[in-house]
This record gives structure tokens, sequence and C-alpha cells, in this order.
């Protein structure tokens, strides 16, 4: 969690938009323009080549965001990003206030039940429109709804686990 070099996965490009060399941005942040703020960007393509890009400024899309980028500045440049990943580093973000964290936070805790039986580790929070759920990684997966107190009981950064009330056989 206090890795300052730890990456973060926050948008995707998914392709051009118009003839200037604007691109299409799915952001992962809330709100989703929130992405613009945190700057520079790690932008990795389909083939892993990795580079830093500042100076990104955008606005809301129809699906996403609309951007620009310095250098791109036709379409064909624009659409060779396409499907490229946007990451920030950890530290650029704010400190979560009291009580509060990023999802980003439990992944790699380890999860147990209330009988201590042991699930794995948390891979990836997302969230299906009703609830927020993690996806635990052990001998199988599981996704279990982040819902406290009724399922997560609670989140112990300090020994790096997470305690749920889930039938294991479930």
């Amino acid at each position: 969690m206090n890795d300052p070099t730890r990456r973060i996965l926050v948008g995707r490009i998914h392709g051009a938009f118009g003839v200037r060399g604007e691109i299409k941005l799915e952001s992962f942040t809330d709100p989703p323009g929130n992405l613009l703020r945190y700057q520079p960007w790690i932008v990795r393509d389909a083939q892993g080549r990795e580079r830093d890009i500042s100076g990104a400024r955008g606005r809301a899309g129809g699906k996403g965001l609309v951007a620009t980028l310095p250098g791109i500045e036709d379409r064909n440049a624009a659409e060779a990003l396409h499907g490229a990943e946007v990451y920030i580093l950890r530290s650029m973000l704010p400190p979560p206030k009291p009580g509060e964290f990023y999802w980003v936070d439990l992944e790699g805790l380890r999860v147990v039940n209330r009988e201590g039986i042991e699930f794995g580790v948390i891979d990836h929070v997302f969230s299906n429109g009703a609830n927020d759920v993690i996806a635990v990684r052990g001998e199988r997966e599981r996704m279990i709804p982040f819902a406290r107190p009724d399922y997560v009981i609670s989140v112990d950064f300090d020994n790096r686990l997470v305690t749920v009330d889930w039938d294991a056989d479930f």
C-alpha cells in the first residue's frame, strides 16, 4: 500500500476521435475526469512499450473522455495507441481520509472467514452496479460482496488481512 513506485491502472485508450489526433479514453477514476489531474502518465502500448506523458488535456465525451496528448498530432498516431493502458504511480493519489482507502490498497491482502479458513488474496475489486465486489484468488476464485459489516467484517492493513462473514463452501 505504501510502495511509492507501485503503478495503478487508471485508464485505457480505445482509439482515435476525429482526425486531429484526439483519443477516446476510458477512465477508471471516480469521477472519470480525475484521470486528467494525475500526471504524468505511464502509457503502455499493446507491445509492452512504455512512455511517460505529461500535459494531457481532455473533456467528457460520449462514453468516456476525449483527450489530446503531446506529440499525437493526427488520427494515425491516435489509432496507434488503441488498447494502450494508462498508469500512474500510487504515490500520486492524495492520502485517503481516516477510515477510508483506495480499492487498489486492498489488492494482495489475505482473506479469511470468521472460522479462520483462508480463502486466498484479493486480486482486484470491481463494481457490478449493485455493489462493490472483491475477487479473491486462492484454491479457487471467490467473488465476495464488499458490504460492510454484512460480509466484510474488518480490514486490517497492519496485518494485511480482511476478515469476511462468508461460508467456505460458497
